[in-house]
């Protein structure tokens, strides 16, 4: 599995946290691979094979590109054969007033926007390994085709939580936005279709989540008290409303995954054939 990070440039930063790309191999398909809830909104594309998204034991086949709003839990997809992805990994406040789309509250969602006109061209990009030159397609498509109005309430707000890693409580988020608490949650639910606190606690649950993929020996009370929950049990129960384990029962499995076949790096991806 090769991974890679591009950053963004200025233009977009309000909006995009960053780019990445992806190639995926299995040793047997169709291959199921499994994504973690985390604070971002992705729009990704996809290269070399049929995707789809497992819905209640029903596979439905994604085109290219689709978006992955701020999860709830644990979700499946299927792949036919290897492949190749690009992600622009966006802020959930910033990414559909991005795409001059309405919100929605998350999911996996198909789309249907003049972004996905640039497929044709970034697989050609991709199948002749320009992938720096894919993302500079995508970054420029951005800049000039979607909207990157800074809107500095939702921003200032966005960072605050970031900065806090999702332990802000919400008034000390609108102070920081400048707004009232009821205009904060009013402008989060138009811009994300997410109240507040449901991003505070992904931001938070990202965090743990990392730590813990990239140090699975940690000490999960430590880890509790150093994210600001109020205890063990605390993060306990939202690991497992997140990722459907707890804690302690997600960093034995990372320990078994990475021995078996994974290299030492965070991805939301954490596959299992």
């Amino acid at each position: 599995m090769h991974h890679q990070e591009f950053t963004v440039i200025g233009q977009l930063h309000n909006h995009v946290q960053g780019f990445w790309y992806r190639e995926m191999e299995f040793s047997n398909y169709p291959a199921t691979f499994d994504v973690l809830p985390d604070s971002h909104a992705e729009i990704i594309f996809y290269f070399g094979g049929g995707c789809s998204v497992l819905t209640g034991g029903t596979i439905e086949p994604l085109s290219s590109p689709f978006l992955v709003g701020l999860l709830g839990k644990t979700t499946y997809f299927q792949v036919e054969h290897n492949i190749k992805l690009i992600g622009i990994k966006c802020f959930p406040w910033a990414v559909y007033d991005l795409l001059k789309l309405p919100a929605v509250k998350g999911g996996v969602q198909r789309l249907t926007h003049p972004l996905a006109g640039l497929h044709p061209a970034l697989n050609v990009l991709v199948s002749e390994a320009k992938v720096e030159g894919a993302i500079t397609l995508l970054s420029n498509w951005l800049v000039n085709e979607s909207n990157i109005k800074n809107n500095a309430q939702l921003n200032q707000a966005g960072r605050a939580m970031l900065g806090a890693n999702g332990a802000l409580p919400v008034r000390l988020v609108a102070s920081a936005a400048h707004i009232t608490v009821r205009t904060l949650e009013r402008k989060f639910k138009t811009s994300s279709g997410n109240g507040v606190k449901n991003i505070s606690n992904l931001i938070r649950f990202e965090q743990a989540r990392d730590r813990l993929w990239c140090y699975p020996n940690t000490s999960i009370s430590a880890l509790a008290y150093e994210l600001g929950y109020a205890d063990q049990s605390h993060l306990n129960r939202e690991f497992k409303r997140y990722s459907g384990l707890t804690a302690a029962a997600f960093a034995k499995q990372t320990q078994l995954r990475k021995k078996e076949s994974y290299s030492d790096f965070v991805a939301i991806v954490l596959s299992s054939e």
